[in-house]
Formats: structure tokens, C-alpha cells, sequence
């Protein structure tokens, strides 16, 4: 039977991190929307270059154009056993579309108060020279800080802080991401399908259990 686990949590909750890791133990495809966006894009698909006309205008990509994306993913060979699927849905109807296309399997809910996850972002490093050396450094956190401080740990880089990581600007991202997700969690708690997992805890910890909640769902 296919697994198809929708991952939740709010920003700082870890959510990339351990999607990656579910993926890699699963043997699982880990779906963001974000880069399912730029595949298209970057390949100029038809999908690609609809959505490339509404964000040249400033425009969200309409519900409907994602739900095709993600349609058009997981009918994909390599998602014949399931998907991790990490920012999306977004809203109700999202939620109600996917349920056309699969059944969901799980959706955990990585729990984190909003201050911890405040301090988590705020202590987020990026590599100043490439976007493909950000290993999720984080200067508050000893599991993520890079082997010499302020240093990215593949080119010597500085590690910088990304601008939208002031504080102002993490707090807007968590009330954004609340008002958005809430009706959605409401959604899949009615469903019986959410799973609220404890991201305060350490990593591994973290890992454990979402393998131990997904492993007793899939049987």
C-alpha cells in the first residue's frame, strides 16, 4: 500500500529537515512546492509557463494550476509507493482536491511553541556565496552550527543572515503561516489523519517518533 504523508509545522519547526529524512528512510520522494514551482519553471513545461504568467504579474499561482502540478508528481513511477509532501496543501480546498487524487495516509503536525520557534529562525545562517551549501546552519542550535563560527563548512564562505529572518519578519511569517494552516489542521483532525508530534525535542528524537507514527498508520 502507498504511503502518502502530508508534513505540517509551522516555520522553525524543522519541517524541511525531517521531510529529508523521511524521505531518505522511506524511500519516499520529498515533494516541496516550492521546487516542484521551479522544476516547471526552470524546464519551461506548459504547467511551468502558466505559472511563470501569473508570478510575472505579481500573482499567486491559482489553486487550481497547483493542484495540476501536484496532479501531474505523483503519477510519476518514482511516486508509485507514496509521497512526502512539505507546503502543501495550503487550504481547504487544496486539502479537498488532494483527496481526489490520493489517500492520505498520516498528516503529522510538528508542534513548536511560537517563541522557541522565533529563536530557532532567528538563529538561522546562510552561506553568503552559494545557495547549495545552506545545511541548515543555525548558530542557536549545537546540532546545526557550522564546525568554525560564521563559516560555511563546504567553501569557507561567510555565513550570513538572511534578510528575512529579522525578527519583524518571522513573526509576520508565523501569524501568516497560523491563519493560513489552521482551518487545514481543523480539516485533517476531523479526518482522524493528524498526528501531533513534539518538535521541541532533539532531532533524532524528533525522527523517531514521526517514523513510529507513520510506521503504525501504514499497516
Amino acid at each position: 500500500m502507498a504511503t502518502f504523508v502530508v508534513l505540517m509545522g509551522m516555520q522553525g519547526a524543522g519541517k524541511g529537515t525531517q521531510a529529508e529524512a523521511l524521505a531518505e528512510s522511506l524511500h519516499l520522494p520529498h515533494v516541496t512546492s516550492g521546487g516542484m514551482f521551479r522544476s516547471h519553471i526552470e524546464n519551461k513545461t506548459p504547467l511551468g509557463l502558466e505559472a511563470q504568467q501569473y508570478l510575472d504579474k505579481g500573482l499567486l499561482v491559482p489553486d487550481e494550476l497547483t493542484i495540476r502540478m501536484i496532479k501531474e508528481r505523483v503519477s510519476q513511477p518514482d511516486a508509485v509507493n507514496g509521497v512526502i509532501l512539505d507546503g502543501f496543501p495550503r487550504n481547504v480546498p487544496q486539502a479537498q482536491a488532494l483527496d481526489g487524487l490520493l489517500n492520505v495516509t498520516i498528516v503529522p503536525y510538528l508542534v513548536i511553541n511560537k517563541d522557541v520557534a522565533m529563536e530557532r529562525l532567528g538563529g538561522r545562517m546562510v552561506c553568503s556565496k552559494n545557495d547549495q551549501h545552506n545545511g541548515g546552519y543555525n548558530k542557536n542550535d549545537p546540532e546545526r552550527s557550522p564546525k568554525v563560527e560564521g563559516v560555511c563548512d563546504v567553501c569557507g564562505a561567510t555565513l550570513i543572515v538572511r534578510k528575512d529572518d529579522t525578527p519583524e519578519a518571522i513573526k509576520k511569517r508565523i501569524e501568516l503561516y497560523e491563519t493560513e494552516t489552521t482551518p487545514v489542521l481543523n480539516y485533517y483532525r476531523e479526518k482522524g489523519l493528524l498526528k501531533e508530534i513534539n518538535a521541541e525535542q532533539p532531532v533524532e528524537a524528533v525522527s523517531a517518533d514521526l517514523t513510529n507514527a507513520i510506521q503504525a498508520r501504514a499497516v
